[in-house]
């Protein structure tokens, strides 16, 4: 099929637990063609996967599309045409979609769902055993959970089969928007400059409103977060991307947005690696058309390698964790002393009891900047909650320490509270397991009205070129002549930061092409890890830097840096979702020619 006009797609969903106000919404844009939704992290993975081990069944998929998404606009959609594509189904496409299908019968509609799966490779892990693709280290003996990230070209299939919504398992985030747009334009799988065009745009709108102003640093700019708009990319069969939002929304859509969400969870800007292509980040522009339109130029892509990621997850220790309010004069002290006296208590207990100690104790008292590390300010606070976290590889050894979880609000420090949290639950501690696998031993299926297709083609034989971007040694800072001032990196650039499991990405860009030297040269290897050091919990990370020319920005990885990284981690900000802010305080010089406008300015809507 090759449509001539520009095809609409809308991302109405960016994780589980995404707004079921912008179906609605995006259901007005005029000439919608598609909706998406990604509801697929890692952590969701792990989370189905332990619903399926627990044998739940119905919960190893997201029950929120089909209530939440689908119900309340199944007719809206049959009426206008717009077409869905979701991996929703979890670890259980098939299921997912059966239930879609009897809630369309109970509507009197007659929409057809395809589902696509075959990227579940749990019953055959042991034919893809793997070091973990980060570390090396080897994978575990029992895991739970394992999928590996399709392509789109399932997708496309199960459209041109006749679908009007797709559900699928684990597939590539941008597939969800690539699949539909192979289909419409009747691009070739080998126009990698086709293929990394769609991936961009993909990329741009799966995570929903963080590309229209949610998670902005300039967030004084997004206007009304209760109306946030979401995301539609504008796509022409030349692989022209133009991102914009529904008239009359919140939220906002300038080079500041789009930037950021370019580079949200990238590593190597370089060799952005996905099932269908290699994508190349650095010569990206972006181009303010009007308000709330942006254009993206310059995507470039080569072809893909002959490898899948998977995603595996197992199950470690259990653990429990306690919420433990304080209030009053001295309060961090107090809530301190107390974390540490329920932990040290409860810790004697089960080692006379025969059982080892605990294998994890972690004490964040947030409201005095706990996830700063050595960067927290001394602040007088008088109100903080002390997250209390232990694990441990029995279950029974957590049942003692939870009996006692309360016990301090009568017993410990004054101000203690904390009833309204009630009593903790115990639960399995996931940890994600990411490997590669060949694609040709991992067929696609693409299941619609009984009929089952396998998709055995893929495409391969590429490879990375993993140091074109990064930034080697000392970078030496431009010439300057007259005064200096000191700012902070805020007040020259803009961030935003993401995980992927034990490492974390942040981009830092500049406000001006003329700041960026600047930045260059002083965000060094050293100064990072001094700055950011807390992350690495005394073990040795490492900070790697890539040049991002065409943003006007660096991109920095830090590798070993999350406590083991999502359900795994037992930090306030498990997901880096603050890891850019702190990175925004860091202080540098700066000619005064520069003509630097401080951050509390703009937000006060002075520049």
């Amino acid at each position: 099929m090759t449509s001539p006009r520009t095809i609409k797609i809308g991302g109405a969903c960016g994780f589980t637990g995404d707004s079921p106000h912008a179906t609605p919404q995006l259901l007005q844009v005029p000439g919608l063609d598609y909706l998406i939704y990604d509801y697929l992290a890692e952590m969701s993975m792990g989370i189905f996967a332990r619903s399926r081990s627990k044998g739940v069944g119905r919960e190893g998929w997201s029950t929120d599309f089909i209530e939440q998404m689908m119900k309340p606009n199944l007719r809206t959609l049959a009426e206008k045409g717009v077409k869905v594509v979701a991996n929703a189904g979890g670890v259980d496409p098939v299921g997912c979609a059966n239930s879609l299908r009897a809630l369309i019968a109970e509507q009197g509609l007659s929409l057809k769902v395809a589902a696509v799966h075959g990227d579940d490779l749990v019953g055959r892990i042991d034919e893809f055993r793997a070091p973990e693709m980060f570390s090396g280290r080897a994978m575990p003996q029992r895991i739970t959970g394992a999928n590996a990230y399709l392509g789109a070209a399932p997708i496309v299939r199960a459209l041109a089969m006749g679908a009007d919504i797709v559900v699928t398992g684990r597939v590539a985030d941008s597939a969800l928007a690539l699949g539909p747009l192979v289909h419409e334009f009747g691009w070739a799988m080998d126009d990698f400059e086709r293929m990394a065009q769609g991936t961009v745009a993909g990329h741009l709108i799966e995570c929903g409103a963080q590309v229209t102003g949610g998670t902005y640093t300039d967030w004084f700019e997004s206007g009304d977060w209760s109306r946030i708009g979401y995301p539609v990319a504008e796509v022409d069969a030349d692989g022209r991307i133009v991102i914009t939002k529904p008239a009359g929304t919140g939220g906002v859509v300038n080079t500041g947005t789009v930037s950021e969400q370019l580079m949200y969870e990238v590593d190597d800007p370089a060799n952005y690696h996905v099932a269908d292509v290699i994508v190349d980040f650095t010569g990206v522009t972006v181009h303010q058309l009007g308000p709330d339109r942006v254009e993206v130029r310059g995507v470039q892509g080569r072809r893909p390698t002959d490898t899948y990621k998977v995603c595996a997850t197992y199950q470690g220790a259990y653990r429990c964790m306690v919420l433990a309010p304080v209030i009053g004069v001295d309060a961090p002290a107090k809530a301190e002393r107390q974390a540490r006296a329920l932990i040290d208590r409860n810790e004697r207990a089960i080692v006379e009891a025969g059982h080892a100690p605990f294998s994890l104790r972690s004490v964040e008292l947030l409201g005095t900047e706990a996830s700063y590390g050595a960067n927290a300010r001394a602040l007088p606070t008088r109100e903080v909650v002390a997250k209390i976290v232990v694990d441990h590889k029995d279950r029974k050894a957590l049942e003692v320490f939870r009996a006692d979880a309360l016990s301090p609000i009568t017993s410990m420090s004054p101000g203690s509270t904390g009833w309204h949290f009630g009593r903790p639950s115990i639960y399995a501690v996931m940890h994600v397991f990411s490997l590669l696998a060949p694609k040709s031993r991992i067929p696609a299926l693409v299941e619609l009205d009984g009929h089952t297709e396998t998709i055995t083609g893929w495409i391969g034989g590429g490879t990375g070129e993993p140091a074109r971007a990064r930034i080697e040694g000392t970078v030496p800072a431009p010439d300057a002549s007259g005064p200096m001032r000191r700012v902070r990196l805020i007040d020259i650039a803009i961030a935003r930061s993401g995980d992927k499991g034990d490492r974390f990405m942040a981009a830092i860009i500049a406000r001006k092409p003329a700041y960026l030297p600047w930045i260059r040269a002083a965000l060094t290897p050293e100064r990072l890890g001094q700055h950011m050091g807390h992350v690495f919990d005394g073990a040795e990370g490492t900070v790697t830097r890539y040049d991002v020319p065409g943003l006007n920005a660096i991109n920095l990885l830090f590798d070993g840096a999350l406590a083991g990284g999502q359900l795994a981690s037992p930090r306030l900000d498990a997901l880096a979702k603050g890891m850019g802010q702190q990175l925004l305080e860091l202080e540098l010089d700066v000619p005064e020619s520069l003509d630097v406008v401080p951050y509390e300015q703009r937000a006060a809507g002075r520049p």
